[in-house]
């Protein structure tokens, strides 16, 4: 009988561990797809147009 306990504890911690395995792909997936849409966001907002200080007025328009 201990060897067959044995044997039901290793094929347990071996799906313990592939599923544990397949939870960490998963998760760096989504992490990496979240870190590449922010560097697209920042990229876009590099776009938007900086404030300069009106010399006149001292007012900051777009420009």
């Amino acid at each position: 009988m201990p060897p067959l306990i044995a044997f039901a504890g290793t094929l347990g911690g071996l799906a313990v561990f592939r599923w544990a395995y397949k939870t960490a792909v998963r998760v760096n997936r989504e992490l990496e797809e979240a870190r590449r849409e922010r560097v697209a966001e920042a990229a876009r907002a590099s776009e938007i147009p900086t404030l300069r200080r009106d010399p006149v007025t001292g007012a900051y328009r777009p420009g």
